[in-house]
């Protein structure tokens, strides 16, 4: 098992690396050509150079920001992650605090009515019943469809986004307890009603361990939906997050601003689901 992992680890340098090697090929000039002169430049042309990751001086000829640019961004966005200059212009560590704060609460408040509600469904077959047809007409919704509708009764754009991220991590969570729950074996509820065991007892110590695994894995999608859904829903409502920090580099411009903070929304996302895997991992049983 350690050697897979080490020969895994060893093909995602090298795959790694070969995207490196790739990037920096691609911004090379092309042949013949020299270096790039400002001369005939405005102020306002060199500076709108250098904001998309060119270098009006040097021999980079390509529009795409070379590793060097990359580089630099990165330090100067990693070296003081925490300031606040205003409105516009915050940290990186800054605006991740603000989007995982939205979808912690979002999540939560999702896990508060969706799996209690699962338990419900999944013990009950005339309520899955009466409820599916429900759940499948508004679980296909684009979350980011329901973002007109609570800025128009809660107008509160911070508000409205906690919203789109409850919305979007209900369903999952809902239909994965709801089939854990139905889904633990007859024996086990067999000899729990043979001990006479109370219905609260049943559903702490029996039903909740055996499908423990599969809410996990509701909550482990769930999340990963909600990091996707709040980026796209700052980008929208604006003000402060991730997903405004993209928009709004963009808006300025800089490219390599915009390619880090996609960089970092993959980092994190990963980052997220490794922790949901791990706790999976140890509630899980082998039968």
């Amino acid at each position: 098992m350690l050697a897979l992992k080490l020969k895994a680890a060893l093909l995602s340098l090298i795959i790694f690396l070969a995207f490196l090697g790739v990037w920096y090929a691609a911004t090379l000039p092309a042949p013949g050509t020299g270096p790039a002169s400002t001369a005939g430049m405005t102020a306002e042309q060199i500076e709108y150079q250098k904001m998309m990751g060119k270098d009006p001086g040097s021999t980079k000829t390509t529009g795409f920001p070379t590793l060097a640019a990359m580089g630099n961004t990165i330090w100067h966005q990693l070296s003081n992650p925490v300031y606040d200059n205003g409105p516009n212009d915050k940290g990186i560590l800054i605006q991740l605090a603000y989007s995982l704060g939205r979808v912690a609460l979002g999540f939560l408040l999702a896990a508060v009515v969706a799996i209690p509600l699962g338990f419900v469904i999944g013990m009950s077959p005339l309520l899955h019943r009466a409820l599916d047809p429900f759940i499948q007409v508004l679980k296909p919704i684009s979350p980011l469809a329901w973002m007109p509708l609570a800025l128009y009764t809660i107008k509160d754009s911070s508000i409205s986004g906690i919203f789109v991220i409850f919305i979007c991590s209900v369903w999952p969570m809902l239909i994965n307890t709801a089939f854990g729950v139905a889904s633990v074996k007859r024996e086990w509820l067999n000899v729990a009603a043979t001990l006479e065991v109370s219905p609260l007892r049943k559903a702490f110590l029996v039903i909740l361990p055996a499908a423990a695994p599969t809410i996990l894995t509701g909550m482990r999608i769930s999340m990963g939906i909600a990091w996707l859904v709040i980026v796209a829903a700052e980008m929208l409502v604006g003000g402060t997050g991730i997903g405004y920090f993209v928009w709004n580099e963009w808006n300025n411009l800089s490219l390599t601003n915009v390619i880090f903070a996609i960089g970092v929304i993959g980092i994190v996302g990963m980052l997220l689901d490794l922790a949901f895997a791990q706790v999976q991992k140890r509630v899980t049983y082998i039968d």
